[in-house]
């Protein structure tokens, strides 16, 4: 509990039981209230690890995608009664010490949203980014800066932490069940006005850490820029995007969610 704001963490894994461990040992129980792990079909012992972690474990018994794990994450988290939610990713790449800052600038009620930074500072290529993903982030960063009119340092990390009502507001049942969605939930926000904020985070590379390949990472990419040009052409009133129009469909759905 934060300022009287219950705090979830969500963690969407696959195939992380080398890592769930450290990632759980670091988060600060403190002021967190609720862990949820969605597993995304693993073909290791996750779901063991989990639940003898005493973790609320969710199980999808088949492969959703990256974006259709964190759907069935933000809709527990909300179901369960969380008013900040941090995503962050049990591969132990991003620090979990920082869930504390991030919460708690949502609970300033100044930001609706917190990115944690890869780019802010030096920390990725210390970290160990490799090079080329350095500069595919700058260039994209760069671009989508543009195409949308914002000033982010980066569009890409996979640590994030958001209110109720943000979650609530965004239709991100519209957004893609891979990993572009990410991406498209951020350009929604955007869309939708509201607040960003960023923090310096640092990120480690290592063998068991989760990374996409090239081939992934080219078509990520592509996705990235379709999303900021879609909502720059949309904005301009020239072509309309379901993904960012004004309706009430496409928001999750209340309840805990099914995992069949």
């Amino acid at each position: 509990m934060l300022h009287h704001k219950k705090v979830a963490v969500v963690l969407p894994a696959y195939n992380a039981e080398r890592t769930l461990r450290q990632t759980f040992d670091e988060i600060p129980k403190d002021i967190v209230d609720d862990i949820i792990l969605t597993d995304d079909a693993s073909s290791d012992a996750t779901v063991r690890l989990a639940r003898e972690l005493g973790i609320h474990t969710l199980r999808h018994d088949r492969n959703r995608g990256y974006g259709g794990n964190q759907k069935t994450c933000y809709q527990a988290a909300l179901a369960r009664g969380a008013d900040i939610v941090i995503m962050l990713h049990p591969d132990y790449q991003y620090t979990p010490k920082l869930v504390t800052a991030m919460a708690s600038m949502i609970a300033s009620t100044e930001y609706d949203v917190v990115l944690a930074s890869r780019i802010l500072g030096k920390g990725a290529l210390a970290g160990g980014m490799p090079l080329y993903k350095y500069v595919a982030n700058r260039a994209l960063t760069w671009a989508e800066n543009w195409l949308v009119g914002q000033k982010l340092s980066e569009y890409h990390t996979g640590y994030r932490a958001w209110s109720r009502e943000a979650l609530v507001r965004l239709p991100l049942l519209r957004c893609s069940d891979d990993f572009v969605f990410d991406n498209q939930m951020l350009v929604q926000a955007i869309a939708q006005g509201l607040k960003i904020g960023e923090i310096s985070c640092p990120t480690k590379y290592f063998p068991e850490a989760s990374s996409i390949n090239l081939r992934r990472s080219i078509v990520y990419g592509l996705g990235v820029l379709r999303t900021a040009l879609a909502y720059r052409l949309h904005r301009m009133a020239v072509v309309a995007s379901p993904l960012f129009a004004k309706a009430d469909d496409g928001r999750l759905p209340a309840g805990e969610p099914r995992c069949g």
